[in-house]
């Protein structure tokens, strides 16, 4: 059986981090389990929470005049959800809703901003690879937002 400092070693979100950090953000966590179609986060919402997926698919909603929730994004294992722990005001900026069953490791957000309040490095380290992933969002963002409208463009 695997620690969950195992599966946090194993996370790609993880990878390469120092033990320390580790052991420190293992103090935060817990696994998870959410069923297919469950709400998992309301915009608004406070987000005290960030979640490592490792396996299932979950979709990022925004809710759209006549048409209920709109699919923006879907993420799957290895991927994180959630950086509105990290930034004031702290609240959720989509829905987040489980498109099949789903298993992940949630962290207990106002934990680890106290433990990186503590410990600057761990603070810092956290902040770099939740850029990173912001990063990578925004660009899928540009790609879908190209295949909508580069006709349009030309």
């Amino acid at each position: 059986m695997r620690t969950l400092e195992g599966v946090l070693a194993g996370h790609p979100f993880f990878d390469g981090m120092d033990p320390r950090y580790l052991e420190l953000a293992v103090g935060c966590a817990s696994n998870m389990r959410f069923d297919a179609g469950e709400l998992i986060c309301r915009e608004g919402h406070p987000a005290d929470h960030f979640h490592l997926i490792r396996a299932g698919r979950i979709a990022l909603e925004i809710a759209v005049l006549g048409r209920g929730g709109l699919t923006i994004q879907t993420l799957g294992a290895g991927d994180i959800l959630g950086w509105s722990w990290l930034v004031p005001p702290y609240t959720w900026r989509f829905d987040v809703r489980a498109a099949e069953t789903t298993r992940a490791i949630v962290f207990d957000g106002k934990c680890l901003r106290e433990k990186c309040e503590q410990d600057h490095e761990l603070g810092y380290e956290l902040q770099k690879r939740v850029i990173a992933v912001l990063g990578q969002h925004l660009d899928a963002t540009r790609f879908r937002l190209l295949d909508l409208y580069g006709d349009a463009l030309d």
